[in-house]
């Protein structure tokens, strides 16, 4: 059921996929006062204005799933990263046309020509790219452009 909920600024993307998921418990005893599935969620960052979709769109799949008794914790520690994300939430950003965050130790830094050099063209393949803006289309992504196909890319900024 929670492969069917997307992240709503990134809909070709799960919750799962995104990492957000941190875990299920299924109680299967019965007791009237717990619920029968508790999900625990990390936001990808405090104050994520997509955490209220979100939330409201698992309670809505668990609901249409049967699971009228459920419980969504959110916890912040520890704090989400894009570590989290899957290989295969990383080639469907990818295929998207979204740079997927790189290995913290390849991520661009603070010095923009190592980050020009590092950012790959999800269309292309390209490394001649240009950080163009530190905000994207969101605050977790910053916007660039290849030099070689000239097309603008959002990039999933590591953290």
């Amino acid at each position: 059921m929670l492969e069917a909920v997307t992240d709503p600024e990134i809909p070709v993307l799960s919750v799962v996929d995104m990492g957000i998921i941190r875990a299920v418990r299924i109680d299967e005893t019965g007791l009237p006062n717990r619920p029968a599935v508790e999900i625990t969620i990390t936001p990808t960052y405090t104050g994520c204005p997509a955490m209220d979709v979100i939330n409201t769109s698992i309670r809505l799949a668990l609901i249409e799933g049967g699971i009228t008794k459920h419980q969504i914790k959110t916890v912040l520690y520890p704090a989400w990263s894009t570590d989290w994300i899957t290989e295969s939430g990383k080639q469907k950003l990818k295929a998207y046309g979204i740079a997927p965050p790189q290995a913290k130790s390849t991520a661009p830094t603070m010095n923009l020509t190592e980050a020009e050099e590092t950012i790959q063209c999800p269309q292309c393949n390209s490394t001649d790219t240009k950080l163009i803006s530190r905000f994207g289309s969101t605050a977790c992504k910053a916007l660039y452009q290849c030099q070689d196909c000239k097309e603008p890319f959002d990039y999933f900024k590591c953290h």
